[in-house]
């Protein structure tokens, strides 16, 4: 019987997880909006559902992000304009930079995004082959990278229930709370694990 494609992925991860040798990142990417933040709220079950109007503004912040799953340690770099395969190749430097303070070679699981793999860093992802290699994702399958498990605890921490009139506030919460996640720490070491 042919083991689906998820699982054979899952297998291969904690195989790489158990070697003493490797740190294994998850990175990803996300945008957070200035508005539109979801809302928890009691409502009397006789009332009908508040309509809650969010100010009309597409103003938004993107970040680079990934977390080490050997020890919960979080790098991020914050991406304003858009992601495209130059900001990548700037964010895989600083993973190497990464790798090397740790002396260990660096696994990175990421998605399929065209900007990961593309042409324009393939000769600098060879020449660094032998410090960090890169374990692409099978399409459509978010729910195997665990760094997508940080973006959706950080809305909940930072963004959720709170107003923000300027983007400015929701850099300032959102970088807080990454930087209390700088150092190796449980909390995104559990949060992450993927055995």
């Amino acid at each position: 019987m042919r083991i689906p494609s998820s699982r054979r992925d899952i297998k291969k991860l904690k195989t790489i997880m158990v070697r003493g040798d490797v740190d294994v990142w998850a990175m990803d990417e996300v945008h957070f909006q200035q508005h539109g933040s979801r809302l928890r709220m009691w409502v009397p079950p006789e009332d009908n559902d508040p309509v809650l109007l969010h100010h009309p503004t597409r103003k938004g912040v993107g970040y680079f992000g990934a977390v080490r799953l050997n020890d919960g340690a979080f790098v991020y770099a914050r991406e304003p304009e858009r992601f495209n395969a130059l900001t990548t190749l700037e964010f895989f430097k600083v993973l190497l930079g990464k790798a090397h303070e740790a002396r260990r070679k660096a696994v990175v699981i990421l998605d399929n995004a065209r900007y990961h793999h593309a042409r324009l860093h393939k000769e600098w992802r060879d020449d660094h082959v032998d410090r960090i290699t890169f374990e692409y994702l099978p399409p459509y399958s978010p729910d195997l990278n665990p760094s997508e498990r940080v973006w959706k605890l950080t809305r909940r921490m930072c963004l959720h229930n709170r107003y923000m009139p300027r983007l400015e506030d929701v850099i300032d919460a959102v970088e807080e709370q990454f930087l209390a996640w700088k150092d190796p720490n449980e909390e995104l070491r559990r949060l992450c694990a993927i055995y």
